[in-house]
């Protein structure tokens, strides 16, 4: 019964990896081959899906881990709101219409994406043999990095926009300090999840925005 459960197991990761890939891998090769206006605007699916292949696969199976990930949506979107409506958290910027159904101009979906990247991140960074605040510290780098290389593809994806063009420092600083807060509670309340899992998806991430910041 163990030995089928290892087999079944190990099946729902594999399923979960080829789908993350083919994803993101299809959606690249769409946009560099002048779909851009097909492929982009789907973006909200691609996210709702990648969500419930988290919730499957990672999984989201604990009281902990379902309140850290709702504490982080919730926070995530009202960090967002925020910066939409007074600027003080990340600059002056407003959402385009390609991540989805707004509400008062904040997507629905922003809050799992940053839950999602946290969760991810805290995974990846959470076995590595650092102490803890070296940990913390090394995820929210990799979260202030993905973001760079999001933020100069946002305004081409109508994702979003920042008045004036690009971000200030400010924006990355506020990335950083939001991180640190979210990777601080993965730590304190001892989430564990597949790692192999987030570090397929943090890195499909990282190929998908850093190719498109390079080629598109």
């Amino acid at each position: 019964m163990s030995k089928l459960k290892n087999i079944l197991e190990s099946r729902k990761i594999h399923i979960g990896i080829f789908l993350i890939w083919l994803l993101h891998i299809s959606g690249l090769i769409g946009i560099l081959s002048g779909q851009a206006a097909w492929f982009v605007p789907k973006t909200p699916w691609n996210l709702m899906l990648m969500a419930l292949l988290f919730i499957w696969v990672f999984p989201l199976d604990t009281i902990r881990k379902t309140a850290l990930f709702a504490f982080i949506c919730v926070a995530g979107v009202s960090a967002e709101w925020i910066g939409v409506h007074t600027g003080f958290l990340f600059g002056s910027y407003h959402y385009g219409e390609n991540l989805g159904p707004k509400l008062d101009g904040i997507p629905y979906l922003i809050g799992v994406n940053w839950a999602l990247l946290s969760f991810c991140s805290g995974c990846v960074s959470r076995n590595l043999p650092l102490p803890t605040w070296a940990r913390i510290l090394f995820g929210a780098l990799l979260l202030v990095g993905l973001d760079f290389f999001m933020e100069g593809l946002a305004p081409a994806l109508d994702f979003w926009r920042f008045q004036g063009g690009l971000p200030t420092l400010w924006n990355y600083i506020c990335w950083f300090v939001l991180a640190i807060l979210f990777l601080w509670g993965y730590e304190k309340l001892d989430i564990q999840g597949n790692r192999r899992f987030s570090l397929h998806l943090l890195g499909a991430q990282f190929v998908f925005f850093m190719s498109l910041y390079l080629f598109f």
